[in-house]
């Protein structure tokens, strides 16, 4: 299976489309720009939204839903947001379809069917949810009002590629009210770091934590802190952002508290979400030319039990020993599968699971059982070994740590190693030829020089690192002064 893959240095974006593709993970739909995102697939996104559902209930959210349609005049009451998303509406016109009278058997949209007022698609719920928070909200004693949704949204994209860019995608959205402005900026702080630890710890990617750029940042927000990792292309991934949204919404809303001391104010506000968008920075993290590579921690099976048999008397007994080694395994909380399917020979599952990522594969034969052994496979860094059967889920347990922070560590080496200190535009623009991955330079502040850049180059500032050192310099084009370093790359 896997051998009919592109490789990754003959063309990545090829390899990409038919690893998705080829591992069962998504196809393109009969709507144009539209997936669909097939079992094996969502399993792994439905395993991602749990985490992250727990870590939003963990901080005091709660899950709630919102209408998928929103009045245009909702849409465009903060300015900047619906400037923002103009472009990229989905809109709907009519209410109702009748028989076309002049094409017997085809439906035309009924022209008497208008609606009053025309209703959006989300792109995004801010609207909708701020005019509904202005009938939850009069007191000090309402707030914080911290509220998640899990939902699909809109994006009308010309240009699509499976997960990463979709005109519907699956994500979660937090729309937050606070009582101070101290308060907003902690939250969005604080969901910035969940994000982090979540694309870190679960899906072993190492990423830079920052404030967007003004011209870069949230349409509608005062600030926008992101994380962003880097493809073993050397493009980077906004893998997750989370805004500070001042009293944008609140005014444009009119959503205001009666405080403490009586006195009525606006509240202050916070997004933030991360999509189906994870699942391309999965892929493209750690996955190779064989095909997907999961970490553990996201795998839908951690582990497959692959029989080698002939007859069916070898069958029962490989089958009873596998039993037992699955009933181990699940008591340590392994998630495993048995393959036992008669459609398959052995090596044509082996490929399977290569290729849709499966962390560890075990086989098991009569010669393994007469010997009290079975074959242990990783998937990250293709080893087998023969090992004893006795104690085996303990080993499964501890080998399933090893390979979980091997990606990481193996992730995060590239990316160090292509996080490369430039100080002029002729190094700049060798790098992004010649090495790709992170430019760290000067840069003088401006959207000027910021557009300048991306014009000549097409690569971005992805973020001003949270954790930039001051440092005086000069800005890499302009060579105005500058006070700290910023990360350029190209990005999806």
């Amino acid at each position: 299976m896997s051998k009919n893959l592109t490789s990754r240095a003959e063309d990545y974006s090829k390899w990409y489309n038919e690893l998705v593709v080829k591992a069962d993970l998504a196809e393109n739909s009969a709507v144009r720009g539209c997936m669909v995102i097939k079992p094996y697939g969502f399993a792994i996104w439905e395993k991602m939204q749990a985490e992250l559902d727990r870590m939003f209930k963990e901080t005091g959210h709660q899950n709630a839903y919102f209408p998928l349609f929103v009045p245009k005049s909702l849409f465009e009451a903060e300015e900047k947001n619906a400037e923002g998303f103009a472009k990229e509406c989905a809109v709907v016109t009519h209410y109702r379809l009748q028989n076309d009278p002049e094409n017997p058997g085809k439906l035309r949209v009924d022209p008497q069917a208008k609606l009053e007022e025309e209703l959006v698609v989300r792109p995004t719920s801010e609207a909708i949810i701020w005019n509904t928070y202005k009938g939850w909200i009069q007191s000090y004693r309402d707030l914080p009002l911290l509220i998640n949704q899990w939902a699909n949204v809109v994006r009308w994209e010309m240009r699509t590629r499976l997960f990463l860019r979709t005109a519907e995608f699956l994500w979660q959205e937090g729309h937050t009210a606070h009582e101070t402005k101290e308060e907003a900026i902690q939250e969005a702080e604080l969901m910035n770091n969940v994000y982090s630890d979540f694309v870190q710890n679960f899906m072993a990617i190492p990423v830079v934590k920052g404030l967007k750029t003004e011209s870069e940042r949230f349409a509608g927000a005062d600030e926008t802190y992101c994380i962003e990792a880097l493809m073993q292309d050397g493009k980077a991934l906004q893998a997750g952002t989370s805004h500070f949204l001042g009293q944008n919404f609140a005014k444009a809303f009119d959503v205001k508290f009666t405080s403490k001391e009586g006195k009525q104010d606006y509240v202050w506000a916070t997004s933030w979400g991360v999509s189906t968008r994870l699942m391309g920075a999965l892929i493209m993290t750690h996955s190779d030319d064989k095909g997907l590579v999961l970490p553990p921690n996201l795998a839908p099976n951690q582990v497959v039990i692959v029989p080698i048999y002939k007859g069916e008397d070898q069958l029962k007994e490989v089958t009873t020993v596998a039993d037992e080694m699955m009933k181990d395994l699940r008591s340590l909380g392994v998630t495993v599968k048995y393959d036992n399917r008669d459609t398959l020979r052995p090596g044509a599952k082996f490929a399977q699971h290569e290729l849709q990522g499966v962390p560890l594969r075990i086989a098991i034969g009569a010669r393994d059982i007469a010997n009290g052994t079975v074959e242990l496979a990783r998937r990250d860094d293709l080893t087998k070994e023969v090992v004893p059967s006795e104690g085996i889920a303990m080993r499964v347990k501890e080998l399933l740590k090893e390979i979980q922070e091997s990606l990481f560590n193996k992730a995060l080496d590239f990316r160090d190693n292509h996080i490369t200190k430039v100080e002029t535009f002729e190094e700049f623009k060798n790098v992004l030829e010649n090495k790709t991955g992170f430019i760290s330079a000067h840069w003088d502040g401006t959207a000027e020089t910021e557009d300048k850049i991306k014009e000549l180059t097409k690569a971005t500032i992805r973020c001003i690192p949270l954790d930039a050192k001051e440092e005086q310099g000069t800005c890499v084009f302009s060579g105005k002064p500058s006070t700290r370093r910023v990360l350029f790359a190209k990005a999806y």
